[in-house]
């Protein structure tokens, strides 16, 4: 018993780091573009960002936590899940993010927690503990997602630029560096909505497997999951901010309200169906979407190769992390 609740507390210490470093490096992905085309200074865009995502944690939990019971009771069928594993595939993904982010790379964090307990998972019991229906739409949801964040970032852009083709450049301006503001809160709530789900899954199976009952989510749960998200986002990951908000293409607010508002829409489609999405993805493809209007050239395609790498070479780099965590945590208890 002892050791058991040992492990309970760790799997919540281990969650909430989770849930901080999901919010530092994703913090990129609702604030970079309005930092990158100076609608808001970065300790405002923290501010702002902090709190929508705060909201949206909240909301999404209370309103059917869709995404957390996909994380908790969706990738590894319950019943061969132990506490060790629920251990190995957290701290797996913990590495890798924190590893992204020191390098400024935007990854799916959300994926990074699938892969590790999937890893995990796999290692404890075998292919068999595998939820194939839901982690075939995980894995769809990683093709889909960028390239419906592309789409709506290149077609919202379109419309723009017709709607406004005949307005002066410094009116169009003016009326995007309010937009954004907007858009960017827009996309502080989804990602709230969507990976802030990740450490509330991940807390609420742990009780699941210490107490033997049924899934439940414990409101004080929600409520610490959410504070380590908007903790992570207000300590800001700004390597991973200046890759997404300058170092891909060149943003005015016009191209910034593009990209966030498209991202978005994506992620708040994808919370209510309760799949666990990029966010990273998500607005990497939007703001190349906006980017190729312009012309191809505009988009730095060797820094957008190299996010592309980073997000397929998540998946086995979390899943054998998981696995050997996994592994050598079975070998200790």
């Amino acid at each position: 018993m002892g050791d058991s609740l040992f492990l309970l507390v760790l799997i919540i210490i281990a969650a909430l780091g989770f849930g901080f470093s999901n919010g530092l490096n994703d913090a990129a992905n609702a604030i970079a573009t309005a930092i990158g085309s100076r609608v808001l200074s970065p300790r405002s865009a923290v501010i702002i960002a902090s709190f929508f995502n705060l909201a949206g944690t909240l909301s999404g939990a209370l309103l059917g936590a869709h995404v957390a019971k996909t994380i908790g009771e969706g990738i590894v069928t319950p019943d061969d899940l132990t506490l060790y594993t629920v251990v190995a595939g957290v701290v797996a993904a913990i590495i890798w993010v924190v590893a992204a982010t020191y390098r400024g790379i935007p990854l799916s964090v959300s994926h990074s927690l699938v892969a590790g307990l999937l890893g995990a998972g796999v290692a404890a019991a075998g292919t068999g503990a595998i939820v194939w229906g839901v982690l075939s739409k995980v894995l769809l949801a990683v093709i889909l997602a960028p390239l419906l964040g592309f789409a709506g970032g290149f077609g919202l852009m379109v419309i723009i630029m017709w709607l406004f083709r005949r307005s002066p450049p410094d009116t169009v301006n003016n009326i995007f560096s309010k937009v954004q503001i907007i858009a960017t809160a827009f996309v502080a709530y989804a990602h709230g909505k969507n990976d802030g789900q990740m450490p509330i899954g991940v807390i609420a199976l742990g009780l699941m497997i210490y107490t033997g009952e049924k899934f439940d989510i414990p409101l004080w749960v929600i409520f610490v999951s959410a504070i380590s998200v908007a903790l992570g986002i207000g300590f800001g990951g700004w390597r991973v901010i200046r890759t997404v908000g300058t170092r891909i293409t060149t943003l005015r607010p016009v191209h910034g309200s593009a990209a966030e508002t498209s991202a978005a829409a994506v992620i708040e489609a994808a919370s209510n169906l309760g799949i666990p999405v990029s966010t990273t993805q998500c607005i990497s493809g939007s703001v190349i979407g906006v980017g190729a209007t312009k012309r191809l050239s505009a988009v730095r395609w060797g820094i957008a190769r190299n996010i592309v790498i980073a997000w397929i070479i998540t998946f086995p780099i979390c899943a054998s992390l998981g696995w050997l965590l996994s592994k050598a945590l079975g070998l200790i208890g």
